[in-house]
């Protein structure tokens, strides 16, 4: 059987994982490579480009809390928001896997897995990837692409739009409120879109789902040696945004000790890394 033109990466602590996987996923695909170090993650993908990652949900001993992985696949998806990720770990927790689709992962797998669902996964994930890079290529331009998805003819849709074109133009903080599903994040996008800033990056960023811990790293970034396993320094989202549009999803599950240091970073359009004492100015 022919091989998929496919480049794989599997990033687990496990070797046996790593060596099973590698093995299954070899017979179908050209390249499959395995990284233990979750850490090597901003070098990887900054060298290659993978069609479809398969990432650990935990890597320390003993933590089975998941919130690595979900990190991990937050700093993954602010690289490249359409890359296919698939979460894996050794318990079946369903509310992991509701996070990990929530925040953006392509599917969940749970080991030891049996060969060919991890197969039927990865096969799925790629196969989306492959849609995707056609649909990029595709003749429209990025604003009319976008803008197909959102339809609507009634006074009340017509005056959104209306109001997206006064303020898209502007460099206006703007606050969308609107139940689960009513479209906000497509309305940021086209704001996006309509914008001055329509050809640099937009970042979402669920902050609702950011675990306490992961916040401040997340979001403003940290310098080598701020805390234990930051062995490297790492751009937060908020710089990454930076000339862009920080689409901020959820404002109102954040708790209130982390709402005053996004309030602050967000008022003085700067962020302070953790472990540095220099402010990096942002244009968001």
């Amino acid at each position: 059987m022919q091989k998929m033109r496919a480049k794989i990466l599997i990033v687990d602590d496990d070797a046996d994982v790593l060596t099973a996987a590698r093995v299954v996923l070899r017979q179908l695909y050209e390249s499959v490579e395995t990284e233990s170090n979750p850490q090597r993650l901003t070098t990887l993908l900054q060298q290659n480009r993978y069609d479809v990652i398969l990432l650990d949900m935990n890597y320390a001993a003993g933590r089975l809390s998941g919130h690595e992985g979900l990190f991990w696949l937050n700093h993954i998806l602010a690289k490249n928001p359409q890359q296919q990720v698939i979460m894996i770990t050794a318990y079946g927790d369903i509310q992991l896997a509701v996070d990990a689709m929530k925040q953006g992962a392509a599917d969940f797998v749970v080991k030891p897995w049996e060969n060919e669902k991890l197969e039927a996964a990865v096969n799925t994930a790629y196969r989306r990837a492959v849609e995707k890079k056609e649909n990029s290529s595709n003749t429209k331009t990025p604003a009319s692409s976008q803008e197909a998805d959102i339809i609507g003819i009634s006074p009340a849709f017509r005056n959104i739009i209306a109001t997206v074109d006064k303020i898209a133009g502007t460099d206006a903080n703007v606050l969308l409120l609107g139940e689960n599903g009513t479209g906000k994040e497509l309305i940021a996008n086209l704001i996006h879109q309509r914008s001055q800033r329509k050809h640099e990056a937009f970042v979402k960023v669920d902050v609702g789902a950011l675990a306490a811990n992961l916040f401040e790293s997340e979001l403003f970034g940290h310098k080598k040696g701020a805390f234990t396993d930051a062995r490297e320094d790492r751009t937060g989202r908020m710089e990454s945004a930076n000339r862009g549009t920080l689409f901020l999803d959820e404002v109102g599950n954040i708790p209130l000790s982390l709402q005053v240091k996004l309030l602050t970073a967000l008022q003085n359009r700067e962020v302070n890394p953790l472990g540095s004492n220099r402010s990096i100015p942002i244009d968001i």
